[in-house]
């Protein structure tokens, strides 16, 4: 029995193509002075794009001859009708041989979900063989373009202070670098953000030990003010102690004649 024809429009429809990059940092392979550069020594991200152009919502798989070679993120979900999902297929760092053809393989596998889908692994044990619909897709392996202008200039300022004491020594060509783009625009933004940090942390210093200085003047005003405050309370109480005394002296002196 023939399956139905894929729903979902895939892209690209028939391959996955994965280019190398020229001498992924950390990669490169000491033989005396040569650097032999493996284009696939870090991880190659492709995408491949799902549409549904239909009225119903589809679930969709991603599977693959080779799981451990390969990250697929989303690898199964379900699309909404007249909607698009992109797919991140990862190729996993590999000793890459340029005269082993690759065998690998995806197909992505899709089925119309039930108005009242409820459970998607649910749909899938009970979907029909006549229900389900896959396309396949081969794996490329494609070398670095050579004549990169703009990736080796901005590889150039990236890797010039990393290789600034070995380029007296090393070929040209073991002074180029595999970051990319986003890669060189994360670690930029990093930078910037561990030098606010830096200053950040700089200024609250700087407030504490203002704080620190302030706090230790003003004890050491405050403590003068006590000790004289506590000596003319003391005197206070001498004086009055003793017109006190002196009052009742008095009185008593006067109630005695009076009394005599």
């Amino acid at each position: 029995m023939a399956r139905p024809e894929q729903v979902l429009l895939l892209e690209p429809q028939h391959e996955l193509k994965f280019r190398g990059k020229r001498g992924g940092p950390g990669f490169f392979v000491l033989s005396f002075l040569y650097f032999a550069q493996c284009p696939f020594s870090d991880v190659v991200t492709t995408y491949l794009k799902l549409s549904n152009p239909t009225d119903r919502n589809v679930c969709f798989k991603v599977k693959t001859t080779a799981p451990r070679r390969y990250c697929v993120r989303p690898n199964s979900g379900i699309i909404d009708a007249g909607t698009s999902i992109n797919v991140s297929v990862m190729l996993q760092p590999f000793d890459y041989d340029p005269n082993e053809k690759s065998k690998h393989k995806f197909m992505v596998q899709s089925v119309l979900a039930p108005p009242d889908m409820t459970d998607m692994e649910g749909v899938w044990k009970e979907a029909k063989p006549d229900e389900l619909m896959d396309s396949k897709l081969r794996c490329a392996f494609e070398m670095p373009v050579e004549n990169e202008k703009t990736h080796d200039a901005e590889s150039n300022k990236m890797s010039s202070g990393l290789l600034k004491s070995e380029s007296s020594t090393l070929p040209p060509k073991s002074m180029s670098s595999t970051l990319d783009d986003g890669e060189v625009k994360k670690i930029m933004e990093e930078c910037k953000r561990l030098q606010m940090e830096a200053q950040r942390l700089r200024e609250e210093n700087k407030q504490i030990r203002e704080d620190d200085g302030m706090r230790m003047r003003k004890s050491n005003v405050m403590s003068p003010q006590h000790s004289s405050l506590g000596m003319k309370k003391d005197e206070g109480w001498s004086v009055r102690t003793m017109a006190l005394i002196v009052l009742f002296f008095v009185v008593g002196v006067i109630v005695g004649k009076l009394v005599l």
